[in-house]
């Protein structure tokens, strides 16, 4: 799917040469070990590079010039992927060979040299006034998650399910991280992150593969990394409580329940646990979908994700309060019914479906393209869309069953309005 090189010590540049899209694509990773202060360290970072830097010093000077290069996107960013932190930068421009004149093409990788290696800087650290803001702006995306009532019980619940754990550290880090970052630790955490972190860049368009390459290599000079760091192996999931209920000023309740599942992302019974969690709650035909939500009418909605970096499953419904019990015997169930090999040859056969469609749709997209192949070239084997197909189409109704009888419930959290639930 990509070609891949490598230009220095853990390095590499991944191209993809079609004439699929009208645009040049470009995706930077930076990768580093997960850490709460680390994390807060580079997302404040992110703030930084893409609002300021020595050629353009101001956001407004950075967003016309994008505009003038054809509405070029240049955005930075944090992810998290297993026990790694990941900075990101994003762009996408248009295609030279599509305009009359001008290389718009060599303005962007300039621009992309800048953002990264030349930061607006006052006496060798970033400037007071920059950071400050910035840190600001990160604690109020934190702040945020209290008044999505979905997104905070779902922080609570991997908080209680797996308490110092990558599952539970935010990409963004924590607001006390953040008040003790300095101008100097920010420009301590900068240069680690451009001569330690693991990078790949990626670029997809139609492009001369090997001049890009030398382009990159000019634009992007890194040189080899002389700290290469080792991950650590993931710790056991140890929840401090089984169940937990907490109440705050709302009126729909929200239920999120938490499950272990010793199937991991490099793991071979991966495209099982796909087709498993498609059928227990993953897509509108599922069983928590039309039992829970549509049979019973017990929750204005119900589903489940499975989370393969972490070898864990989560439910999120949002109910009524007084259904609380009602709703868990109900998830239960659905479990239950798998593991006794309730399944139809229907859910079967729309979840190998619905995965096919998902995986090409992702594929329609230069950013969809990156992020399959980022993920999936972890693998031992390389990725292919066919080979990945058959793997789902050779899943039986018992591989499917084998997995259920794995899932453990671990904790249910349950944040719940004021209201009298009597």
């Amino acid at each position: 799917m990509f070609n891949t090189i490598e230009v220095a010590k853990d390095v590499h540049i991944h191209t993809r040469v079609t004439d699929q899209f009208k645009t040049v694509n470009f995706s930077l990773k930076f990768r580093r070990p997960l850490e709460v202060e680390e994390a807060a360290e580079r997302t404040v970072l992110t703030n930084v590079l893409q609002h300021s830097n020595a050629k353009f010093p101001s956001t407004a000077s950075m967003r016309m010039y994008l505009d003038d290069l054809y509405g070029t996107v240049l955005y930075l960013d944090t992810s998290k992927k297993g026990n790694e932190h990941v900075v990101i930068l994003n762009v996408e421009t248009v295609n030279d060979q599509y305009l009359k004149q001008g290389d718009v093409l060599g303005k962007v990788l300039d621009l992309m040299h800048t953002v990264l290696f030349e930061p607006n800087l006052e006496g060798g650290t970033f400037k007071e006034n920059i950071v400050s803001r910035e840190k600001e702006m990160v604690k109020e995306r934190i702040q945020s998650i209290f008044d999505d009532k979905s997104r905070y019980a779902q922080n609570r619940l991997t908080k209680i399910l797996a308490p110092n754990h990558p599952a539970s550290i935010s990409a963004n880090g924590t607001i006390p991280a953040i008040e003790a970052i300095t101008p100097q630790s920010l420009t301590d955490t900068y240069h680690r992150m451009l001569t330690e972190d693991a990078i790949d860049i990626y670029v997809v368009g139609d492009i001369d593969e090997d001049k890009m390459v030398e382009d990159l290599k000019k634009a992007l000079p890194f040189g080899k990394r002389e700290t290469t760091f080792k991950l650590k192996d993931l710790p056991k999931i140890e929840p401090t409580d089984d169940y937990v209920k907490e109440k705050q000023d709302m009126r729909q309740g929200k239920l999120h329940i938490g499950y272990s599942i010793p199937v991991f992302f490099k793991d071979a019974d991966f495209p099982k646990m796909q087709i498993f969690n498609g059928i227990f709650g993953g897509y509108p035909h599922s069983k928590l979908f039309m039992n829970v939500r549509e049979k019973e009418s017990m929750a204005y909605y119900c589903s489940s994700s499975y989370s393969a970096q972490y070898g864990l499953v989560y439910v999120t419904s949002g109910i009524d309060a007084i259904n609380e019990q009602k709703v868990i015997q109900l998830i239960d169930d659905q479990l239950a019914s798998m593991q006794n090999g309730e399944i139809t040859d229907l859910e079967l056969t729309q979840t190998k479906a619905m995965l096919q469609n998902q995986l090409k749709e992702a594929l329609d997209s230069a950013r969809g393209q990156i992020e399959i192949y980022d993920q999936y070239k972890d693998l031992d084997e390389d990725f292919n869309v066919e080979d990945w197909q058959k793997k789902w189409q050779a899943v039986t109704k018992e591989d499917v069953v084998a997995m259920a009888k794995q899932m453990h419930k671990e904790t249910v959290y349950f944040l719940s309005g004021m209201e009298d639930e009597k």
